[in-house]
């Protein structure tokens, strides 16, 4: 029995040990701090996060199924790139799904989660663009919708969404200093959030559908500017 105990803590250590290093790589990844078609050594890595070769190497596995690095036999992991025909075919996507999570959390969500969804609205209220760093409003953004994510009660849905708004955030932060009104995309969020707390189905859906056109046009004419 206590050797079952031992391996079951040391397997909790690993897990806890290869979610770390997704979380850390991942942001890396999503803030450009590794940039597109950058080779990702993972001995490098493991040493720059101070932790073995064993948990980023199972990092970079669930990175590879989230499309945010891709694996090359002898030549190694990259970055994945970016391209231009990546925002709307992800946008495509997140039109359909990101409605259909607003409206099913608003009529799902436990009253504990709306809870936790105003006390996200309080912070979206109270949060400061022109003060914050770049890191605090790509983490307010994630906050707000995966939230409403949870809040849908379908993890499948949820899953799918997470990985389509890391990959819409990577976009994003190569744009977000031309971005013209950052203020206003961040506090968009109020309505919708508001909308899912009062129950609204129809207009949360709306308003989700909404600020993911709008999210794309704004990137779109960044880009293009």
């Amino acid at each position: 029995m206590a050797v079952e105990v031992l391996a079951g803590t040391d397997d909790a250590v690993k897990k806890s040990l290869a979610e770390a290093a997704y979380e850390r790589i991942r942001d890396r990844l999503l803030m450009l701090d590794i940039k597109p078609g950058d080779l990702v050594n993972d001995d490098h890595l493991a040493k720059d996060l101070g932790m073995g070769r064993t948990p980023v190497r199972e990092a970079l596995k669930r990175l590879e199924l989230d499309r945010l690095v891709v694996s090359y036999p002898r030549r190694g992991t990259f970055a994945t790139r970016v391209e231009v025909t990546d925002l709307a075919f992800i946008s495509e996507i997140r039109t359909q799904l990101e409605p259909l999570a607003a409206s099913r959390a608003a009529r799902v969500a436990t009253e504990r989660q709306r809870d936790e969804l105003r006390a996200v609205l309080r912070a979206v209220e109270s949060f400061d663009t022109q003060a914050a760093s770049v890191v605090e409003t790509l983490r307010l953004d994630a906050r707000v919708h995966q939230g409403i994510y949870a809040a849908a009660g379908n993890p499948h849905l949820e899953d799918v969404l997470i990985r389509y708004d890391n990959l819409a955030t990577r976009i994003w932060c190569m744009v977000l200093d031309r971005l013209p009104d950052l203020s206003r995309h961040v506090h968009e969020h109020v309505n919708l959030l508001g909308a899912v707390i009062d129950g609204d189905e129809a207009r949360a859906g709306d308003l989700a559908r909404s600020h993911v056109s709008g999210f794309e046009d704004a990137v779109r004419k960044a880009l293009f500017a």
